[in-house]
């Protein structure tokens, strides 16, 4: 992918134009670290890309954008612009096209606003972005006030950048934040939920969560996690202290290839426990009473109103539901235990507990018994299909109602308990049943 992003700089060069790597990518490349994408600025108009690579898509013509295919991959490039007369604190109405340096400082951070030549392996800097990446500086380019006013995700993406590369905000990029956060809330749910879902991954979400309250932003795009902050816990049970300490943990501890919808069951799980929380009078220790069940219908509202996917939101609900369930795993009768072991959901909900573990005791002795359960149920593949349906039953002559659910329903818990093995002992059990109910 880097040899071709060259290549696109080098035929634009060698047609005359000026052009250039820009923005991520140069940040990424100079940090070491492998670009996800490279975006190519120059001087060329979009008709005069669209001459030199016979495969393009215009997908902002008019903003001066072109995405170019080249060796299976996309590449976007824009013609050099000065952008003008923001009116919705995210487009520009108009742009204007100008030249690198115009292009440079119209841009969200000094750290994104560097240009690099790969043909003649130079870095052109016209906005100190070299310094503030050697220090580990988020800071904006221009004005933080004026910045932000144009492009309002360009707040959370402040806090975002500064999570994931391990920097720190300049205070008066910060200060800036904090006293426009809720403009955030001008910015599309969709837009909101693409930048949480990078602060939230792994290694870097336990800090992405901190710099989200500390710049205001957490009140406004997760205002029920907020309330976390306050909400203590029983020290007995949670010697981490409030929820938000115990999130602040677990998010710590995720694991690299965390599945993607593990922080988040990990942010909803205890999310009910600051409407839920009463105190015992006479122990003076804190009760959460059903605060999965509430917490449930909450990460619902909440998924929905960031427009998650429906597959991810009922996953994530299912596992805070769910949560409270595992404490009482080594007392459960087996076919309970099985039952949950087979819930598709499971791994995630293992995962889950296993934070939720390490985000307060410490202690990991129900998650190993549960990893031990799991390798031992996947040696008896047989007992995922019932032995019996409901055709079965009716080719011994029963008639269909509420009695052939019940009696399948026998069967099944006799099996997941081991004391039916095989369809033959089901049938010959269910005819035993059939011949002496009445």
């Amino acid at each position: 992918m880097t040899e071709t992003a060259t290549q696109i700089v080098r035929r634009l060069q060698q047609a005359g134009f000026c052009a250039y790597w820009v923005g991520g990518c140069v940040r990424d490349y100079l940090l070491g670290r492998e670009p996800g994408d490279y975006d190519i600025v120059t001087s060329a108009l979009p008709q005069q890309i669209e001459k030199l690579f016979p495969r393009t898509i215009p997908v902002g013509r008019k903003f001066g954008v072109i995405i170019v295919l080249e060796n299976d991959h996309q590449f976007q490039v824009a013609t050099f612009r000065a952008e003008a007369d923001y009116q919705d604190g995210r487009h520009p109405a108009h742009v204007v096209f100008g030249d690198a340096v115009a292009d440079a400082r119209r841009r969200d951070f000094t750290v994104n606003g560097l240009f690099y030549d790969p043909i003649e392996r130079k870095l052109h800097d016209w906005v100190r972005g070299e310094a503030d990446l050697r220090a580990k500086i988020i800071r904006t380019i221009g004005s933080p006030g004026e910045r932000f006013a144009e492009d309002h995700l360009r707040l959370l993406r402040a806090v975002r950048l500064a999570a994931q590369l391990d920097f720190n905000i300049e205070p008066e990029t910060f200060a800036a934040i904090k006293a426009v956060a809720p403009k955030i809330l001008v910015i599309s749910a969709e837009r909101i939920r693409d930048e949480l879902i990078k602060l939230f991954s792994p290694p870097h979400a336990s800090r992405g969560l901190d710099l989200l309250r500390q710049s205001g932003l957490l009140e406004q795009v997760l205002p029920e996690i907020a309330a976390t902050i306050t909400c203590d816990q029983s020290a007995d049970f949670h010697p981490e202290g409030t929820v938000f300490n115990h999130l602040l943990l677990m998010l710590k501890n995720l694991p690299a290839a965390a599945d993607p919808s593990l922080p988040w069951s990990v942010l909803f799980h205890d999310v009910a426990k600051p409407l839920t929380a009463s105190r015992d009078p006479q122990t003076d220790s804190i009760h959460f009473y059903e605060h999965e069940r509430i917490g449930a219908d909450m990460a619902q509202q909440i998924l929905e109103r960031l427009r998650f996917p429906r597959k991810q939101t009922d996953d994530i609900v299912t596992a805070v539901r769910c949560h409270m369930q595992f404490k009482d795993a080594l007392q459960m009768r087996k076919s309970t235990l099985r039952r949950m072991l087979m819930r598709p959901t499971f791994p995630l909900e293992l995962q889950l507990h296993r934070l939720d573990c390490l985000g307060s005791h410490g202690r990991l002795d129900v998650y190993d018994y549960l990893v031990e359960q799991a390798k031992e149920l996947e040696k008896k593949p047989e007992i995922r299909p019932p032995l019996l349906t409901g055709d079965d039953l009716l080719a011994m002559g029963m008639k269909p109602g509420p009695a052939m659910g019940q009696l399948l329903a026998e069967i099944r818990e006799k099996q997941l308990q081991d004391e039916l093995k095989t369809p033959d002992q089901a049938r010959e059990w269910a005819k035993f049943e059939l011949e002496n109910r009445h």
